[in-house]
């Protein structure tokens, strides 16, 4: 077991959690993981995969068979790859009485546990119907190891042993809904009595090996992002939480929400202790960001493409189904038409599963491959990338410049995580 990435976490020495069920943006993640030679870590969270499909369609399975295809079409050993599951709890459900939304939370935990997702998050945080927004820790730690004992079961018929996550500093899945402007960092204290109120759950529940197995806590270190602005990493605001792992041996803390976090600031959470950096909707603002420069450029090169504009086409499937940004977004008509297209909060991700979108992606990349992008429009729309195309290191190619895009996110990551 301690020959595991997960088991290898500690001080200074940290992984990559892709949280994203974006086709390109695992592709990208694990051509990067080949390039490397590490791991490559994938999430889903509750909301995009479970046992009804989530927002993607896809259930455990599915998403596992989709990531291993991916693999093994970029050369990936299976072996490197570690699936993930994040939030697993009743959060998809908690409109619902408790008791009904925790019968679907232990159905999504087996789901991913049969599918042989190795790495579990339980969080069951959140009220349901008639209940407060935020539980007493006793409460979520009982629903926790509920859902454990689930997990176990269901792992031991698939021949595999979880790694939990356990605990919630963060706003729900799917990111923050206000501007922030400074966050409450963890309490040492509230991260032990996290752990000590689980481990407790978990022995009464006849699951004290199963807890054994706990690898991290979810605190919060003080970074997060809103619609239009980032919190960045302050260290100094952290220390007293960063020296409360010295009380938990062998455990590290993830950190949630390091999205568009500088370098710096991600080395200094892995070395603080923060080991495990989540990132997901980092990856896919790159990845609309090269979008909308190959639709720039399309339409640079042909006056008539405004027809079939990408911009065009996303902004009428975000309005045909509103129900993924409308209880986010503020302002008045143009502030939102900005915020559905560039927020941080990148709420657009929601949308390029639908066959509209997918179907404008396409148009977009065949209309390109057609003819040679000059440079001179990638060095205006692109500027990151110009550089490595002009050297000849990424071919001018549509699917080429966004996989680039994506994988310059990782490769911050990577740097800050001592890969």
């Amino acid at each position: 077991m301690s020959a595991h990435p997960l088991a290898a976490l500690g001080r200074g020495r940290g992984l990559t959690s892709v949280c994203s069920a974006h086709p390109l943006v695992i592709e990208a993640a694990l051509t990067e993981a080949k390039a490397a030679s590490a791991p490559a870590l994938i999430e889903a969270t509750c909301n995009q995969v479970n046992q009804e499909g989530g927002y993607t369609g896809l259930t455990p399975a599915a998403f596992r068979d989709q990531v291993l295809a991916i693999a093994d079409r970029v050369g990936l050993p299976r072996s490197q790859v570690i699936l993930g599951g994040d939030h697993l709890g009743p959060n998809p459900w908690r409109a619902l009485p408790a008791e009904a939304a925790l019968g679907r939370a232990e159905a999504m935990v087996a789901a991913y546990a049969e599918a042989g997702f190795e790495k579990i998050h339980l969080d069951c945080s959140m009220g349901c119907a008639g209940e407060p927004t935020a539980l007493p820790d006793a409460v979520t730690a009982a629903r926790a190891a509920r859902l454990a004992r689930v997990a176990e079961a269901a792992a031991g018929a698939a021949g595999t042993a979880p790694r939990y996550i356990i605990g919630t500093e963060v706003p729900t899945p799917g990111g923050a809904t206000e501007a922030i402007e400074e966050l409450e960092v963890t309490r040492p204290e509230a991260a032990l009595a996290t752990h000590e109120v689980h481990r407790r759950a978990f022995a009464e529940a006849g699951l004290a090996a199963a807890f054994e197995r706990v690898i991290a806590l979810v605190v919060q270190p003080g970074v997060e992002f809103g619609h239009a602005n980032v919190v960045i990493y302050r260290p100094e605001r952290a220390v007293a939480l960063a020296a409360s792992l010295d009380r938990l041996p062998g455990l590290v803390f993830e950190a949630h929400s390091t999205d568009y976090q500088p370098q710096a600031a991600l080395a200094a959470l892995v070395r603080d202790g923060f080991a495990i950096l989540k990132v997901g909707p980092g990856l896919t603002f790159a990845l609309r960001e090269a979008l909308y420069g190959l639709d720039a450029i399309a339409a640079a090169l042909d006056p008539d493409w405004h027809e079939h504009s990408l911009v065009a086409a996303m902004e009428r499937v975000m309005l045909a189904d509103p129900r993924h940004w409308r209880s986010h977004y503020h302002g008045d008509a143009a502030e939102q038409r900005v915020l559905r297209h560039f927020s941080y909060s990148d709420r657009i991700r929601y949308y390029w599963p639908a066959e509209a979108a997918q179907a404008a992606v396409a148009r977009l990349l065949a209309h390109l491959a057609s003819r040679p992008i000059p440079e001179t429009l990638i060095s205006q729309y692109l500027p990151t990338l110009y550089p490595r195309v002009l050297e000849g290191a990424v071919p001018p190619q549509p699917e080429a410049l966004l996989h680039a895009a994506v994988r310059d996110v990782l490769a911050v990551y990577a740097a800050a995580s001592g890969a």
